[in-house]
């Protein structure tokens, strides 16, 4: 089992958001609670908050890349063999609608063959909570086994 698995099971959502935000401290400009945590999935929550908004008020694009890169890198670190090391080496997004609210930022990726070394393209989209799509990156990770 992946040791953030084991930390997310053990720790919580909230007391695992706080650590990773020390592990990896640009995180910590977001705030955000990773709800959920399994292999092929990660569930972002990101507050719309004022230290996140862009010039006319709505959560800035950045903060969503940063948001998609967690949950994505937090999906490849479950998914991938033990022993294995991944980096995210790329990232397309597509910023669809405006994020006037929360933001439900999820990496679904049960389909994904994380067995395999080399680039794996993880999806990522973010949901106002109206449900709405306004953010979609494909994040390329590298994966090396041992």
């Amino acid at each position: 089992m992946s040791q953030f698995l084991a930390m997310f099971k053990q720790m919580g959502p909230e007391i695992f958001s706080q650590g990773v935000a020390k592990i990896a401290p640009y995180f910590s400009t977001i705030d955000p609670e990773v709800i959920e945590l399994k292999p092929g999935y990660c569930e972002v929550n990101l507050k719309n908050q004022k230290k996140v908004h862009n010039h006319i008020g709505t959560v800035h694009a950045i903060a969503m890349c940063n948001a998609a890169e967690l949950a994505g890198g937090m999906t490849t670190d479950v998914s991938i063999p033990s022993g294995a090391r991944w980096i995210p080496q790329g990232m397309t997004v597509e910023y669809i609608a405006k994020a006037k609210t929360d933001l439900k930022v999820v990496c679904d990726a049960a389909d994904i063959d994380f067995s395999q070394p080399g680039k794996i393209i993880v999806s990522v989209g973010a949901f106002d909570t109206k449900g709405t799509k306004c953010f979609n990156a494909d994040i390329t990770m590298n994966v090396k086994h041992a």
